[in-house]
């Protein structure tokens, strides 16, 4: 009987530790900031990086694979399958010649549009601003420049031939078979600029990307930008560092002051010879876009009235530099920037976006301007489905010119989804290709037989796959760790509309907890934006959702509202915000948007706060100065007043303050800082080029004036994005600290 017992015993015993076993094993991982900034975060959704290749195959490297597994893969879609075409050993050790040991474990694709040769043999890098070439086949590196200045802007001709490249602002070509350099242009100085941007252009015109000059076609020309900077205002930032700290200048264009001055000129590559564009009778004040034409013997220019009310495209030849008024485009309020301008039929037709319906559309012209159709139509919007900067518009993913189909990707389904669609020229036989419900962003091969489609929603991560051009799936390329993301046990929002006092379905979205009681009262943390045509409320995956899921561990609940302007659905709504940006016509929407929320039985409507960064910390004290729906809010990076702001975003809404007055005055949060309600902390690093910290000076020393206490968190010379990684670990710490004492 004793033995028995013991069997018994040692059973359950037995059982016991293998139950808790099982459970520890499974126990869901508590999600924490510093987590979300950790390599591990990172990886989790990281997806190979790919790179078509002129011939119809992409290189492609996993960038999830250890530093020994990975290399350099050539993936051909036709077969689906990838094989390495690089010994990764064997060009790090190259490498070492040149670098020593600051040679990196592996090089990855390099960063740039234009990163190999028309058939992928070769390569270029960057490392201590100096060029290196990869020859892929022989897994050797060689060394381009040897300079004590740093060389940018790096893209291979079409042919392969040569690089080019911007030093000290001069464009420079190498001529890689004869290993000899040539410089197309000798006034670059620390005003003058050849072949790169400045910064308001880099910022609000390319998107953040320093496009500044373009191949031809036929490599035998580089048309480019120089920009004169001289009359420029200059903003300075004082350093911390060394004793006498350094000081750092820049020029930046504010509202109603000096743009820089821009021309177009077309350099041959054989004599270095420049030919100006003459647009002596046809003024202009920004050049927004240079394209070549088909046959490489005219360029297309985009130019843009100080109003942007008015956009001109104009065609220019090649070696005369005479040019041609081809298309004016309007709106009653601005117009905005697109890189859907498509050549067809051999430089006969072209395709061209146009938001003059109150939607964007595509539209077909002859090449003298002539409409030839309106290829898209409806109350939907065409729309880009990638990149980085949301204010740049590309929503054409490929043109099949032989069979006449355009690929696009548009919200014709859902305004807060991006779908892949096909047409024909004339506008018939319009289908949308992509299945999935969420966002998918396109990237075809030159030949457009294929394409990867990096598809997420709110449930789902990012995954890559490849597909035949008439949507049929084929393979998937990448994914997410899937095992890693239950461990996190991450709750996903819920999305709908709230209705508007004038019944406008406002898009919205709530994350709850997965205790959630809906006899509970909890507090409410709202997220906003609210900028034109910037939608938050989107059916994608966002990495965001970790920080959201820390504060619904801590017992908050987390919403975000777009108003209408920034729902991107159509530009008559964008156009509500017109000479009066961040004013009433948003406001109201939040305050609609909030008190939905609070008549929910499970939120406290004593305890709501609001949040956002840049556009969104703006309307966060819009939001707190102009109403008392709020306990507390966090204003990060916020314009304050649209004077403090850059020429061309600042213009385009609200125009310049000697044409509208009243709407600056009207909106200036500095001259409503006294209305604070609710307790307010301000976050700003001191080396914001993009919004300088003037702006929450000068809303601080109101504050002070009017005796109201606020809590404040600068970071030292940190930018825009306040992105290094120790400081978003504290950064988001003490907001949740924040957080934790005022709601």
């Amino acid at each position: 009987m004793k033995m028995f017992s013991n069997r018994i015993i040692t059973k359950v015993i037995l059982l016991v530790t293998l139950f808790s076993l099982f459970t520890f094993a499974h126990e869901k991982e508590k999600l924490s900031i510093e987590w979300r900034y950790s390599p591990e975060s990172v990886m989790m959704t990281r997806l190979p990086n790919v790179q078509w290749l002129n011939n119809g195959s992409a290189m492609m490297i996993d960038l999830k694979k250890t530093a020994e597994e990975r290399t350099i893969e050539l993936l051909d879609p036709a077969t689906a399958v990838s094989k390495p075409i690089l010994d990764m050993k064997k060009a790090i050790e190259s490498l070492k010649n040149f670098l020593g040991e600051k040679t990196p474990p592996v090089v990855s694709l390099p960063n740039a549009p234009n990163a190999f040769d028309k058939n992928g043999e070769k390569g270029f890098y960057i490392f201590g601003g100096d060029i290196f070439l990869l020859n892929i086949k022989d897994a050797s590196f060689e060394r381009v420049t040897n300079t004590k200045e740093e060389e940018k802007n790096v893209n291979f001709s079409p042919d392969g031939e040569k690089l080019a490249y911007v030093r000290s602002n001069n464009i420079y070509f190498y001529d890689i078979k004869n290993k000899n350099e040539k410089a197309l242009t000798n006034d670059g100085s620390e005003t003058i600029l050849n072949g790169t941007l400045s910064w308001v252009y880099w910022e609000e015109v390319f998107g953040r990307a320093d496009i500044a000059y373009w191949w031809s076609n036929d490599s035998k020309a580089i048309a480019y930008l120089q920009t004169d900077e001289s009359p420029v205002s200059i903003m300075y930032y004082s350093d911390f560092k060394p004793a006498v700290p350094n000081v750092i200048k820049q020029r930046y264009p504010k509202t109603g002051g000096t743009n820089p001055i821009v021309k177009v000129g077309v350099a041959e590559i054989e004599n270095s010879k420049t030919t100006w564009l003459d647009f002596s009778n046809s003024p202009y004040e920004y050049i927004i876009r240079v394209n070549w034409l088909p046959g490489s013997k005219q360029v297309a220019v985009q130019t843009m009235n100080r109003m942007q009310n008015e956009l001109d495209l104009f065609l220019a030849d090649r070696s005369t530099g005479k040019i041609k008024p081809i298309l004016k485009e309007t709106d009653p309020c601005w117009v905005n920037i697109s890189d859907d301008l498509h050549f067809v039929e051999n430089g006969k037709e072209f395709l061209w976006v146009s938001e003059r319906s109150g939607y964007a559309h595509i539209y077909r012209y002859a090449i003298d301007g002539s409409l030839i159709n309106q290829v898209t139509k409806g109350n939907w919007a065409v729309v880009a489905s990638g990149g980085s900067a949301f204010w740049v518009r590309k929503s054409i993913s490929a043109i099949d010119d032989k069979n006449q189909i355009i690929y696009f990707t548009a919200q014709e389904k859902s305004a807060t989804e991006k779908d892949l669609y096909r047409i024909n020229f004339d506008g018939t036989g319009m289908k949308r290709l992509s299945v999935e419900e969420g966002t998918h962003a396109i990237n075809f091969g030159p030949d457009t037989k294929y394409y990867l489609d990096t598809y997420s929603n709110i449930k789902t991560p990012p995954v890559l796959s490849l597909y035949r051009n008439d949507g049929k799936f084929i393979k998937q390329i990448g994914s997410y760790d899937a095992d890693k993301l239950a461990s996190l046990d991450l709750q996903r929002p819920e999305q709908f509309t709230v209705p508007a006092r004038d019944g406008f379905p406002l898009p919205a979205e709530i994350m709850k907890p997965k205790d959630f009681d809906p006899n509970k009262k909890y507090p409410l943390i709202v997220y906003v934006y609210g900028g034109p045509s910037a939608p938050q409320v989107l059916n994608r995956w966002r990495t965001s959702i970790y920080f959201d899921q820390v504060l619904l561990d801590n017992g908050f609940l987390v919403a975000m509202i777009d108003p209408r302007i920034s729902a991107a659905i159509s530009k008559k709504l964008e156009n509500l915000a017109n000479l009066h940006l961040g004013s009433i016509v948003e406001l109201n929407d939040l305050v609609d948007g909030v008190k939905w929320f609070k008549n929910q039985t499970y939120i406290d409507s004593s305890r709501v706060g609001v949040w956002g960064w840049s556009g969104g910390g703006t309307f966060t004290l819009n939001a707190m100065t102009n109403s008392k729906e709020f306990k507390a809010g966090i204003a990060v990076a916020a314009v304050t007043d649209w004077r403090f702001y850059d020429s061309k975003f600042g213009e385009s809404v609200m125009k310049t303050p000697e044409v509208n007055p009243e709407g600056y005055e009207a909106t200036s949060l500095i001259k409503r800082a006294k209305n604070l309600h609710g307790r307010l902390m301000i976050v700003h690093g001191t080396y914001d080029d993009n919004v300088h910290i003037q702006n929450a000076y000068a809303f601080m020393d109101e504050l002070i004036k009017a005796n109201i206490m606020f809590d404040l968190m600068i970071y030292p010379m940190r930018q825009h994005g306040i992105a290094d990684r120790p400081a978003q670990i504290h950064l988001y710490n003490k907001m949740l600290e924040f957080w934790k004492k005022n709601l």
